[in-house]
C-alpha cells in the first residue's frame, strides 16, 4: 500500500537523486515549502511481532493510573489509550496516601496518520504525518522544594 505523506522540508531532506532510502519518489512543488514524498507503508497487524507479555503496572504502581481510549476514524491507529494519574500523591507500604511525594505523569512521544481528503477530489486522501505528546502511565517523584532567602 503506498500513501503520500507531507512533511516539513527542513525536517525531511530528500536525497541526492531524489529517491529516500525507503526508495520512494519526493516531489517538490516549487510554489510550497512542503515535500511530498511517497513510502510504503505495511499496516497489517498480523504481521507484527507478538511481544512478551507483561502484567499490567497501572494497579501494582505506587502511583497508580487509569486508561482513558479516545477513537477517531481520521487517525491510524484510530484508537488511542492515554493514562490519567489517580493520586496527587503515592502511595505508602501500608496503601495510605503519601502526600509529601507526588504522582507525575511520563510522557511519550507518538506518531500517528491523519488521513486527509486530497485538493480536487472527493473520493482521494492522502496521509499526513502527526506527532503527539501523551500520557503513558504514572510516576512517584519527590517534590521540588525552592528555598526563599
Amino acid at each position: 500500500m503506498m500513501m503520500m505523506m507531507m512533511k516539513q522540508e527542513a525536517a525531511a531532506m530528500p536525497k541526492a537523486g531524489g529517491q529516500s532510502k525507503h526508495s520512494g519518489k519526493t516531489h517538490r512543488k516549487p510554489s510550497e515549502d512542503v515535500s511530498v514524498e511517497t513510502v510504503p507503508l505495511q499496516l497489517d497487524a498480523s504481521a507484527l511481532v507478538a511481544s512478551k507479555i507483561i502484567r499490567p503496572l497501572e494497579n501494582a504502581s505506587i502511583s497508580p493510573w487509569t486508561y482513558n481510549v479516545s477513537h477517531d476514524e481520521s487517525l491510524f491507529p484510530p484508537m488511542l489509550s492515554e493514562a490519567h494519574c489517580l493520586l496527587q500523591g503515592c502511595l505508602d507500604s501500608k496503601g495510605q496516601e503519601d502526600l509529601n511525594l507526588e504522582s507525575r505523569p511520563i510522557m511519550h512521544q507518538v506518531l500517528l496518520l491523519r488521513r486527509v481528503r486530497s485538493a480536487g477530489s472527493a473520493h482521494s486522501y492522502h496521509y499526513r504525518l502527526e506527532s503527539r505528546l501523551i500520557t503513558v502511565g504514572c510516576t512517584c517523584v519527590r517534590p521540588v522544594v525552592q528555598r526563599q532567602e
